[in-house]
Order: structure tokens, then sequence, then C-alpha cells
């Protein structure tokens, strides 16, 4: 069968949706500014993000559902759309029930677009890029976070007004419909068996399929429960200044951003087996470095945040394409399925820190080292069974 050839034409406004994904980051940026603004207190600031990702658990498996009835496209767009009301609300109408309004219709709109994306943006690619280009797809999205804050600082200095950021990006969102609703796109066919909740859930019944979720459960949590312990790692083992262990954050996701584009490139060449394993191996050995050199080797830390943000940024992509390839015409319930897994992100910070609190920081870094080490044995199951020959 001859493989599909890489048309632009349908393959950029599918990218682009990754761009559209990042906005759910603006929480972060969200909390600090409305906290400045509003003068509220932190149990009552944090219902801004719970607002957001609550609907990752609670819609994504009927969304893999709805989305086999009425198509990737369709689904991908009204995300976009409901992610672009979502941003206008707060921008017109700013008081914290609107910023709770619009980030909750900003969570549910990414939790379609996160859905619809990534099934579509393969069936776009050619079969053995589909890991590349997801990994490229993940490198726009790091894209979109890294730049939010600045560019609400930039839009306070100009104009006065940092919520022009949600302007921006709202129509960023709006534009994107028009632009892929103008394309036609041929998508995967699903089977012929009925999709529900039941036969969704029930492929977690296959163990390949279980696994695969669990992996991406797993390195969700890794890269939330980093970003959520990093700070204090650095400040408690190296004796960091608290602003200066901050700033750990951003090496890490510098090094993410820089992963994905890598990858983005290596996965043209290197099989998506091979890919997972390497980025497990890297990722442990950065970690277990990170655990145990010498309290005084604060250059080398600093460079371990990166080469951990470097070695997972790609685990989730290569997940996902693992999983999907196996069965293309089910992409529909696992991309809800794995979608649903990212909010592995909420169980293994609160665990992280039950262990600190009774074991020090180096045991609860030792958490993550255990999560690595799940999905360096997937990996090598994989290409031990030859589960997946690409």
């Amino acid at each position: 069968m001859k493989e599909k050839r890489i048309e632009t034409r349908l393959v950029m406004p599918v990218l682009l949706s990754s761009f559209v994904m990042s906005f759910v980051d603006l929480v972060g940026i969200g909390k600090d500014r409305v906290a400045g603004d509003l003068g509220l207190s932190e149990f009552i600031l944090g219902l801004i993000p719970f607002a957001a990702f609550v609907w990752f658990f609670i819609l994504s498996v009927p969304i893999g559902i709805l989305q086999a009835r009425m198509g990737k496209k369709t689904m991908l767009n009204i995300g976009m759309a409901v992610t672009g009301v979502g941003l206008f609300i707060p921008f017109f109408i700013y008081n914290f029930a609107m910023v709770i309004i619009g980030f909750a219709l900003l969570g549910i709109g990414n939790t379609i677009v996160q859905v619809s994306a990534n099934p579509l943006l393969v069936d776009v690619v050619p079969g053995k890029r589909a890991s590349s280009f997801l990994s490229l797809s993940q490198f726009i999205k790091a894209i979109g976070s890294m730049v939010a804050a600045p560019l609400a600082a930039l839009f306070a200095s100009l104009f006065g007004d940092w919520k022009i950021l949600f302007l921006a990006y709202g129509i960023i969102s709006l534009l994107n419909v028009l632009w892929l609703g103008a394309v036609k796109i041929e998508e995967t066919a699903v089977t012929d068996k009925r999709v529900s909740l039941g036969s969704a859930f029930k492929l977690l019944g296959n163990s390949y399929v279980l696994m695969m979720v669990l992996s991406i459960f797993l390195v969700v949590g890794i890269d939330v429960g980093f970003n959520y312990f990093s700070g204090k790692y650095l400040t408690t083992r190296f004796g960091f200044q608290e602003v200066t262990a901050q700033s750990g954050r951003s090496i890490y996701f510098f090094g993410r951003m820089l992963g994905t584009f890598a990858g983005a490139l290596i996965l043209t060449r290197l099989s998506s087996t091979r890919g997972f394993l390497y980025s497990a191996v890297l990722s442990i050995a950065a970690i277990s470095l990170f655990m145990f050199i010498p309290a005084g080797s604060m250059a080398v830390a600093w460079v371990l945040v990166f080469v951990i943000g470097f070695g997972i940024a790609n685990i989730f992509p290569l997940v996902f394409s693992l999983t999907v390839q196996k069965f293309p015409g089910r992409s529909n319930e696992i991309s809800g399925l794995m979608i649903m897994a990212i909010s592995g992100g909420a169980l293994i910070p609160p665990l992280m820190g039950l262990v600190s609190d009774s074991a020090g920081v180096v045991s609860a870094m030792g958490v993550l080292l255990l999560c690595t080490l799940y999905l360096l044995i997937v990996s090598w199951i994989i290409i031990r069974k030859k589960i997946v020959a690409i």
C-alpha cells in the first residue's frame, strides 16, 4: 500500500491547534494576575486551575465517544471555538465569577482539543512520521506555554491591560477554526462496533492499552510533580535561594521545548519504540544523578534539571502514537482514555509531598524515579515482544 505524502495545507492548521492547546497553561499567569488585581485568598485562587483541569477527568472519555460519531475535525473545531469563547469572557467582563466561568470553558475546550488534535494529526501524516509530528506538536505547544507570561507583561506595559492576552489568544483560536474548517481531511474510519462508555473502558481490559494509559498517567505525573517539587528540592538539598530555585522550572521547560524539537527531527530516522526506550533511560539516569550528586554540585544540578526536561519531552507523544497505531480503528476511545490519564498530574505531587514530610526530599524525588522505571519496563516489553513494529 502506497504511503500517504505530507500535505502542508492539511498539516498546518492541525499543528496550530497545538498552539491553541497551550492556552490552558494560562491558569498560572491568570492566577498570579488575578491575585494582584482582586486580592483574593490562596484557597479561592486555587479554584482557577481546578475549574480548568477537572474537565480532563470528567469529559475525556465521553468526548472520545462523541468524536467517533461526529469526526475528529468537527470536534477539534468545537474545542477551539469553546476555548475562544472562554478567553473572551474574562476580557470583556472582569470579575472573579467570570474568570471562573472563562477558565471552566477554557478547560472544557482544551479537553476537547487534546482528545481530537493528536489522532487527527496521525490521520494527516504518514504512519512512520506520526511520532515525529506529534513531538513537533508538543514543541509548538511548549512555545505557546513559554510566551504567555512575557506577552502578558508586554500588553500590561504597552496598553495597561494584561488581559489583552486573552483577547489575542481568543482571536487565534477562532481564526484557526476558520482555517481548519476550510480544508477537507480524510479521517481514519472507526470500527463498525458501536462506541460507548462501556466499549471505551473495556479497552482497559487489553493489557497493552492499560499499560500505555498508565504510562501516560505516570509521565504526566512526572512532569507536574517535578514542576511542583523542583523549587523545594533545589532550596533544601543544594541551598539555592528561593527565587533562584524557582527559575529551575524555566530551565526544565526549556529542556522540554528543545527535547520536543530534537524529537521531531530524530524520530524521522529512529523508530518510535527505540525512541521510547532511550527517553526512559535518559530520564532515569538524570533523575538518579539529581538525587545522589553531592549537595555542593550546584552547576551540575542546573544541567540535570535541563536533562530531565529533555528526557521526558517525547514520552507522551511516543506512547500516544504507539498505541493509536496498534489500534487505529479505536483511536477516539484511546485518545479519550489517554487524555483522562492526564489526571495523573493531580496524584503524584501530593504523594511526593507526603513522602517528603515523612522521609525527606530525596525520597520524594524517588517517587519520580519509580515512575520512570515503570516507563523503562514498558518500553523494554514493547521491544522485547515486538508488540509494535515501527
